[in-house]
């Protein structure tokens, strides 16, 4: 497989987005990049839910637990990600209560047996965890513990790609698509992108074979001007995705305008909870007025969010910004492009 993509022939040099952070750091964990033939490229895509996440939302997270002392509960790729002023990190050191937990399910058994503290569940994702936070939510109110609060961030992929392709700001010629997000939503979300901006698109898996079989199949569709989307995953993603994912996560939430790194906002690309949920809402129960937000001098991953640069075209990689130092998300999180450039040597 590995000689097939190897040895095909391309008429222009080509340009393909993989979405997915995942996908981003398993072209290279695997070596299928090293065997792309000469002027094939990928761009990175906003696939990385920590890497899009503004500032503003960890601020906001911040202040909540100065201002109203609550216990933060978060996946543990946000502990470190630098907020305007400070990181979870800093302000655990200085005495934040700080829970990392593997899924939000887990952070609501914590308020079930700390009934003397408030739990604020740091709800970053996309369409592939939006439905297990939902269940939260909803199992938070059966329970009744009220000691439980998501601080929502999750965002939907598909108006983040419709708003990318409407910037026209860098060329693509075609996207390797997420397999998780698109396990929950479908195919037919995404039949857009090849209908009305005329790109082809695979909805590709992560094994070596995955990566190999859709970027081979995506060339190919390029060459040949055959803008569809093809499902690349079929054993994990139905055409119509899982409904009763979608039904769960759309009981608790309902779609609303958010903010994007580096894109800004977007309408409809965001969870926000229903009214009947509205006790559990961390930014309703908890009001606070967080110091304006500031970007980090020199950071460009709104950039690379974009596709406009790679990793190695930011002045701080590898240099001002490291794993340990890090200055932007992309380069904290496991997702993240920085990360996967800087671990796996993509300079």
């Amino acid at each position: 497989m590995a000689d097939g993509l190897r040895s095909l022939r391309l008429e222009r040099d080509l340009r393909i987005m993989e979405v997915c952070g995942t996908h981003t750091t398993e072209f290279f964990r695997s070596g299928v990049r090293d065997v792309f033939p000469e002027g094939l490229s990928l761009i990175d895509g906003p696939g990385c839910p920590v890497c899009v996440t503004p500032n503003d939302y960890l601020d906001r997270a911040i202040e909540i637990a100065r201002v109203h002392g609550v216990t933060v509960a978060t996946f543990g790729d946000m502990v470190k990600v630098p907020s305007s002023y400070s990181s979870l990190a800093r302000e655990k050191s200085t005495g934040m209560r700080l829970e990392v937990v593997y899924s939000p399910l887990d952070a609501l058994e914590f308020a079930a047996v700390n009934q003397d503290v408030q739990v604020m569940f740091l709800s970053v994702g996309f369409e592939t965890t939006a439905p297990t936070e939902a269940v939260a939510v909803r199992r938070a109110r059966e329970r009744n513990i009220l000691n439980f609060s998501i601080l929502c961030g999750n965002k939907l992929t598909p108006p983040a790609v419709k708003a990318l392709l409407d910037a026209g700001e860098t060329r693509i010629d075609g996207f390797i698509l997420p397999g998780h997000v698109s396990a929950i939503i479908g195919v037919e979300p995404w039949r857009f992108v090849a209908e009305s901006y005329h790109k082809p698109c695979v909805v590709a898996g992560f094994e070596s074979y995955d990566l190999i079989t859709s970027t081979i199949n995506l060339v190919r569709m390029i060459g040949e001007q055959r803008n569809v989307v093809e499902n690349g995953y079929a054993r994990v993603v139905r055409d119509g995705g899982n409904p009763k994912a979608r039904e769960i996560m759309y009981d608790v939430f309902e779609e609303c305008e958010a903010h994007w790194r580096g894109i800004g906002v977007i309408p409809g690309s965001g969870l926000a909870l229903r009214d009947g949920y509205a006790g559990f809402d961390a930014a309703r129960r908890f009001p606070v007025d967080p110091p304006a937000p500031r970007q980090h001098p020199g950071c460009r991953c709104g950039d690379l969010l974009r596709g406009l640069i790679i990793p190695t075209g930011c002045g701080l990689f590898g240099t001002a910004c490291t794993p340990e130092n890090a200055v932007g998300p992309c380069m904290v999180s496991s997702e993240g492009p920085c990360s996967a450039y800087y671990k796996y040597g993509g300079m």
